[in-house]
């Protein structure tokens, strides 16, 4: 398949003129952006930037504008685009959050009222140095809305450098870390520094706030929050949040934080040892994952000092560690598996028969990416479990995520982190007729792609 829609012909002068593609190209460009759009999910952040880059711009133009493009694509696109993939990007109604034109962003709490009478008896009008601002940030940071307030007050321009030595001589609360995040205007490298809690447990007014704004906003990727929330124990919290009112991961953002946290400790392997070992030392360690999974693998940690039980640590290790388990069915669950590769009549139908079987224990969201047909299907809850953005969605969400691991697993087994190897699969993809397995068997050995006999 081509990945480049020639628009242009010549005219009797030899000059070149665009014109409309033809409705075939126009399939073709929208296809291909919709296979890339559910393989970037499952990409590192360069092999992403890598793989929008060799997109020709009709495929770019519909990847923007893509209902399932992940946060991260979007941050990335946003990032590293042209200025016509930035208004692509905000004219697509599913990005949702970003500081783009039309879309809610810091804007938003700036229409707020001003500070209440009680406030300015209590603090006075300002304008307030960037010392007095933190300290009142930390007085006034157990209630969301009040550091929001105190930012628009008159103050001195951020110094970053005073704001991130008194972040790491005592953090700041939450609350203030996400005013900060939200109408601070703060550089990129500043915004991650402050995501490091220091020794804070995280049993204060939902921690995890600073880190989900950060990711819904387009400042950092799922990836960059892996590499640099700090402690080491709070990523691993992220990647398995407990489902609570207020501002909280999406069912597509939390896929991606947990893709990106196993990609993190995709070093321990499946060592049982390995895996014990982060257990016990992530309570007590005050660095971030990456670096807690290297020196769990070379063996260099001391033994780890006593420190509090962190609530839901275990639950959060268990649910990204490699599991074995299979559910048993016999007859009905291979047939169920036969099946998978049959699509039915109508999609539909399909989606009635897998939820059936999902519901019955017959399937799991291992067994759809693992057997499904073709693989562009598989990867697309849509076509196997329906639209995941019902009111359901959280009843549904085990076969979602367990499906997204599994394509994470496969993935990274394959291609690693080769820009070249991911093209090979994103420009297959489209037309190919097997399954996953199949697919990335086929390219990274060589061969016929065709997925057809």
């Amino acid at each position: 398949m081509s990945t480049h829609t020639d628009t242009r012909t010549r005219t009797s002068t030899g000059k070149a003129e665009r014109t409309m593609p033809t409705a075939e190209e126009d399939r073709a460009s929208r296809r291909m952006a919709w296979c890339a759009a559910h393989l970037l999910r499952h990409a590192p952040d360069h092999v992403v930037t890598d793989l929008i880059g060799r997109l020709d711009a009709p495929t770019r133009k519909y990847l923007c504008r893509d209902e399932w493009l992940s946060a991260s694509t979007v941050t990335l696109v946003l990032r590293h685009g042209t200025a016509e993939d930035r208004q692509y990007v905000a004219r697509n109604p599913h990005v949702v959050g970003r500081p783009l034109p039309g879309l809610p962003g810091a804007a938003r709490y700036a229409a707020r009222p001003g500070p209440s009478p009680e406030l300015l008896r209590e603090i006075g009008p300002g304008p307030f140095t960037t010392g007095e601002l933190i300290a009142l940030l930390r007085r006034h940071g157990r209630r969301p809305r009040i550091p929001l307030t105190l930012l628009r007050m008159p103050h001195a321009p951020l110094d970053p450098e005073t704001l991130l030595h008194e972040h790491a001589r005592d953090p700041l609360p939450p609350t203030a870390v996400e005013a900060l995040l939200l109408a601070g205007g703060l550089p990129r490298e500043v915004c991650r520094a402050l995501l490091d809690a220091g020794p804070q447990d995280t049993a204060g007014y939902r921690w995890y706030r600073p880190a989900v704004r950060a990711v819904r906003m387009g400042l950092l990727t799922c990836d960059e929050l892996a590499a640099h929330v700090a402690p080491a124990h709070r990523t691993l919290l992220l990647a398995h949040l407990p489902e609570t009112r207020g501002l909280r991961w999406s069912l597509p953002e939390r896929t991606g934080m947990r893709t990106a946290a196993a990609r993190a400790l995709r070093p321990l392997r499946d060592d049982p040892r390995l895996w014990a070992e982060l257990l016990r030392h992530a309570p007590a360690f005050r660095g971030t994952l990456p670096v807690l999974v290297a020196r769990i693998v070379r063996g260099t940690l001391p033994e780890p000092a006593d420190a509090p039980q962190v609530f839901g640590l275990d639950a959060a290790v268990r649910s990204l560690a490699p599991k074995a388990a299979e559910p048993v069915g016999g007859v009905e669950r291979e047939l169920a598996l036969a099946s998978l590769a049959v699509p039915m009549e109508t999609v539909q139908e399909d989606i009635r028969w897998v939820r059936d079987c999902l519901a019955r224990g017959l399937l799991t969201g291992e067994d759809v990416i693992r057997h499904k047909a073709p693989a562009c299907w598989a990867l697309d809850e849509d076509h196997w479990l329906g639209d995941v953005n019902h009111p359901d969605r959280h009843d549904w969400a085990e076969p979602v995520l367990a499906a997204r691991s599994e394509a994470d697993r496969l993935f990274a087994l394959a291609l690693g982190a080769d820009p070249d190897a991911w093209w090979r699969v994103a420009v297959t993809l489209p037309d190919f007729a097997g399954t996953l397995p199949h697919l990335l068997l086929r390219v990274t050995e060589g061969g016929s792609v065709s997925g057809r006999s």
